[in-house]
């Protein structure tokens, strides 16, 4: 099998990838620690960039942070939802998540409590590319919506969003929603104790068949696979990368490849690392966007409309950096 795998990997080379930008999204800010960020293209055209950020995780002053990128580069933090409890008093914010439908307004997702085991859902919309955001509503009962990745629409424009509990274990399962979050569905649990799961990417294989893959406790990389675009899961198992219970994240490219962003560690959130996939079964790690002592953690990954990907990452705790990779600059001339 392994020879196989080597002829096969012989036989198609991974293309080469060229890193064409790196930055931090700001360089100062008025919170001390920022962590989970999300990265979107609006309909306009504009990149734009949240994360959390405050004293420190889970703290109450903790709120969902912006930043839109012009061609001046990014615009300053501006604090976009902060976290209300049932008292009245302040709640801490987590794992915002933007998303551009096809068609309607651009949406932003993100948790509010004291931790995840007692955390809720939010959303809020955009009619103007995240210049403005209506009053943020509470998802319903038992909907946490997209809990750190961006969802996916289906073809019939229902959103597809990979979740998970982590109370009483961690375990994943999926919410759909067919009028863009008015109204919503969720699955049971996926799959059994054996592994704890959370955070899942989903990518879209062909045709009906999909993969979640994400976070575990067990040192490595999950993958779940649908048939049915959704409706139903099959076994969960491990892939051959791994993972020091950190997020990652992953995207299927347009030239039909996939790629995910991780810490290629067991135990530590460095480096952080880009690898790729012809059947997001097997991966070959291509470049390293972090290697130095630290945490580097948490990516965001997307490609816009240009065939760039981009991804921001957490950077230390104290800043998000974004960085701008050409997927096949040897196709491009």
């Amino acid at each position: 099998m392994g020879f196989m795998l080597f002829a096969q990997l012989a036989a198609h080379p991974v293309p080469t990838m060229k890193v064409v930008s790196s930055e931090f999204v700001f360089l100062s800010a008025p919170f001390a620690s920022c962590h989970a960020s999300t990265v979107v293209e609006t309909s306009a055209g504009t990149l734009m960039c949240a994360w959390f950020g405050g004293t420190a995780e889970s703290n109450p002053d903790v709120a969902v942070w912006a930043a839109r990128r012009g061609r001046g580069g990014w615009s300053k933090p501006e604090k976009v939802a902060v976290g209300v409890g049932k008292d009245g008093r302040p709640n801490a914010c987590y794992n915002p998540v933007l998303f551009q439908p096809r068609r309607g307004p651009l949406l932003l997702f993100y948790k509010v409590g004291t931790g995840p085991q007692t955390w809720w859902g939010m959303m809020t919309r955009s009619a103007d590319d995240g210049v403005t955001w209506q009053t943020p509503g509470r998802l319903p009962e038992g909907i946490l919506g997209p809990i750190k990745n961006k969802p996916i629409e289906l073809r019939d424009g229902t959103l597809l969003c990979g979740s998970s509990d982590e109370s009483p274990r961690w375990s994943l399962h999926m919410e759909t929603s067919k009028d863009l979050g008015l109204t919503w569905q969720r699955t049971p649990s996926l799959h059994g104790p054996e592994v704890g799961a959370i955070q899942p990417s989903l990518l879209q294989l062909g045709g009906s068949k999909l993969r979640a893959v994400g976070r575990t406790q067990q040192g490595k990389v999950f993958a779940i696979d649908s048939s049915d675009q959704g409706r139903t899961w099959g076994p969960i198992h491990l892939l051959d990368l791994p993972n020091p219970n950190a997020g990652t994240d992953a995207v299927r490219l347009r030239d039909g490849r996939f790629l995910l962003v991780y810490n290629n560690s067991a135990t530590a959130r460095t480096p952080l690392s880009v690898a790729v996939s012809t059947d997001a079964e097997h991966w070959s790690p291509v470049m390293d966007l972090e290697s130095g002592p630290g945490e580097y953690s948490y990516p965001a990954v997307i490609q816009t409309r240009d065939g760039l990907v981009h991804v921001t990452y957490t950077w230390r705790r104290e800043r998000i950096r974004h960085v701008v990779i050409d997927p096949s600059p040897g196709r491009r001339g």
